[in-house]
């Protein structure tokens, strides 16, 4: 009786699916085809410096688009309100591919991400990260020295960057990865504040993790972008303290207002070097 029971709603279980598949297949396409007749212009946009935050601010309706067109709303809170003349250091947790997106909306002043080498070799989009972003390739101790340069040289001239400290999207999101300490040294060696940023509901509106991936669906994306916090004072062994607070921020954001209990998986004591 259990199984007939249960099997009442199969067809209903089957269709759930296949609109999930078709949504995210929606998802990708919507963003091509927005992004298709504006890649000659991102080209011409991208070919100086100083019209890179054309760009940016281009890529922000880009970005527009896609939520718009997809279902997907957001709701922004912000703790406090931020200097546009100042640089600061935004580090988000990562849990979805849609962070970068809904990065690009929260965070009103002018920044560049920060990101690992791979980035550049994406079809068409990575574009941004052989131009106006900054790609790291850890492997080469050479490639990562002139991209910490270069992020230096970005703030000494005003501009953020976006760095997620977990570098990639852990396997058992919303739960937190390891952070690691290159952000938050390069904030105190440069004395700029680090703004923390929660997405709340990222990773369960278009999951990452392959178990939960045909559970992706339209939604309310909420994000908090946080109170700055000063690093004018610290030193280089204020780091560690930093990373923590930082981390100790998104994290109780989460277990608050997430939606979720962090029960997927263990999650890593060892602090990341």
């Amino acid at each position: 009786m259990e199984e007939k029971y249960f099997g009442i709603f199969a067809p209903v279980k089957y269709a759930s699916f296949l609109l999930r598949r078709i949504w995210c297949l929606w998802f990708f396409l919507s963003g091509f085809i927005f992004f298709l007749p504006l890649y000659p212009v991102f080209m011409l946009l991208l070919s100086r410096e100083s019209w890179f935050i054309y760009a940016w601010k281009l890529k922000k309706i880009w970005a527009h688009w896609i939520l718009l067109t997809t279902g997907i709303w957001y709701s922004i809170r912000r703790e406090s309100e931020l200097d546009p003349d100042q640089a600061y250091i935004i580090t988000p947790n990562h849990s979805s591919y849609l962070d970068i997106l809904t990065a690009n909306i929260a965070f009103p002043n002018y920044f560049h991400f920060m990101g690992k080498a791979e980035l550049r070799n994406v079809p068409m989009f990575g574009i941004f990260f052989k131009k106006m972003n900054i790609s790291v390739d850890r492997s080469s101790i050479k490639d990562s020295h002139k991209a910490y340069k270069r992020a230096r040289n970005d703030l000494k001239k005003g501009i953020s960057l976006a760095i997620f400290p977990e570098a990639t999207i852990p396997p058992c999101s919303p739960e937190l990865g390891p952070f690691k300490n290159g952000a938050f040294r390069l904030a105190i060696e440069m004395q700029v504040p680090i703004v923390p940023i929660t997405f709340l509901d990222n990773w369960s509106i278009f999951p990452d993790n392959n178990q939960q991936r045909m559970l992706v669906r339209p939604g309310i994306s909420r994000i908090v972008v946080h109170r700055p916090i000063p690093t004018a004072g610290l030193t280089e062994h204020d780091a560690n303290a930093l990373r923590d607070q930082v981390r100790a921020i998104i994290r109780n954001t989460l277990e608050k207002e997430g939606r979720c209990a962090f029960s997927l998986c263990r999650e890593p004591q060892a602090p990341a070097k």
